[in-house]
């Protein structure tokens, strides 16, 4: 169990690469990632000049995490607008890379709307284009804001729940700036709370089978001087069973209707059993996480990864003989169950924390009126 002590409680905000940005060079606009799947080893970004690159990238996790996912696929709609391709096969191509991830439908609904509105208008191709591409950033800086607002309500929350202060938070897959157009969803509660003396210890997850909070929460975790630990998913039991747990606070990539959730996998026995130990289950996310359109957690596509992830593990410079790529831990033929997320059902969750405010006890009814008084605000 690696451990990482906090060396300051100050407010010091990493300048790292972001998560993804637009540039325009002499040769065309891109869209730049940060290859999530080379970190924490190297720092390595991916430049994409068309959607079907964006979309590999998609499918690959180089860019993974909700939020991001609706901005990447925006400014995958403009990439598409601005360098001449066909915006209505770019927009279905990248909504249907991530099944699960609403956000991704949302970005690119989004901008795909400006697009068709303004060449409806105008009639101009290029004119369309800059609206694509204003979507994108309006979106992207709309992220930004909301992480901010989500961190606020977050702590206020946390403090309200864990009035001694002291808050020792378990988290799951990655929710920081890597996800994100600021500093994150649940990540950035996190954060708050180290920023304000009030965080104790940070448990992160390693977040099985493809390492998010080992390689990307701790990673992040460590550029902000956090006290965190990190540790295998199924030692989160024992945790809760000494009582090291005050409280666990987790991400989402679809918020059904009912107020189910659907999370990296593994989120839906952190729920159990906090619940048995009685510990607060809180959920971040922003308001465009929630989808009326998904009735109940029984309607969630859940994703399903390749075996290979599971039956194999990947090295850098080591020899690999595996079909995906890595060195096999498993006989060859053995099939793996690798689904991409599951889902907590509302009773299990305490809270639902958005950049509109938090949600609790968390009902269908709840949600439906806080996505309505957001969409007031946003048209105010």
């Amino acid at each position: 169990m690696a451990d990482q002590d906090a060396r300051s409680g100050e407010d010091k905000r990493p300048t790292g690469i972001p998560a993804l940005r637009w540039e325009e060079p002499p040769e065309g606009p891109v869209l730049v990632l940060l290859d999530q799947t080379r970190l924490p080893a190297e720092e390595v970004e991916l430049v994409c000049t068309d959607a079907p690159a964006l979309v590999e990238a998609i499918r690959s996790l180089a860019v993974r995490g909700a939020p991001v996912l609706g901005i990447a696929g925006a400014y995958g709609v403009a990439l598409a607008a601005v360098r001449g391709f066909d915006v209505a096969e770019a927009a279905d191509a990248l909504a249907g890379a991530r099944p699960t991830a609403v956000n991704l439908a949302v970005g690119v609904r989004r901008a795909r709307a400006a697009h068709q509105e303004a060449l409806a208008r105008t009639g101009d191709a290029g004119q369309a284009a800059a609206a694509a591409l204003a979507a994108a950033r309006a979106l992207h800086r709309e992220d930004a804001e909301a992480s901010v607002r989500m961190a606020a309500h977050g702590l206020a929350l946390l403090d309200e729940l864990l009035p001694a202060g002291g808050h020792r938070v378990l988290t799951h897959c990655n929710t920081g700036a890597l996800v994100s157009g600021g500093e994150g969803t649940a990540f950035a509660v996190a954060l708050a709370a180290h920023r304000a003396g009030r965080l104790r210890r940070l448990w992160v997850d390693e977040t099985r089978p493809l390492l998010q909070g080992a390689r990307l929460t701790a990673y992040e975790a460590a550029r902000n001087d956090m006290p965190y630990t990190l540790l295998t998913d199924n030692a989160a039991g024992s945790l809760f069973a000494a009582g090291e747990v005050d409280a666990v606070l987790i991400g989402a990539d679809r918020i059904a209707a009912d107020g189910s959730v659907a999370n990296k996998v593994g989120s839906y026995p952190l729920a159990v059993l906090a619940r048995y130990h009685h510990v607060p289950f809180i959920v971040v996310a922003p308001v465009t996480t929630v989808d009326p359109d998904t009735p109940d957690g029984a309607s969630v596509e859940v994703e399903q990864r390749p075996g290979y992830e599971v039956t194999e593990v990947t090295a850098p410079q080591v020899p690999v003989t595996g079909a995906g790529g890595g060195i096999p831990v498993a006989p060859l033929g053995t099939q793996a169950y690798n689904p991409a997320f599951d889902v907590t059902p509302p009773e299990l969750v305490t809270a639902i924390v958005t950049e509109e405010g938090a949600v609790s006890p968390v009902t269908a009814e709840a949600l439906a009126e806080l996505c309505a008084r957001s969409r007031q605000v946003t048209i105010s």
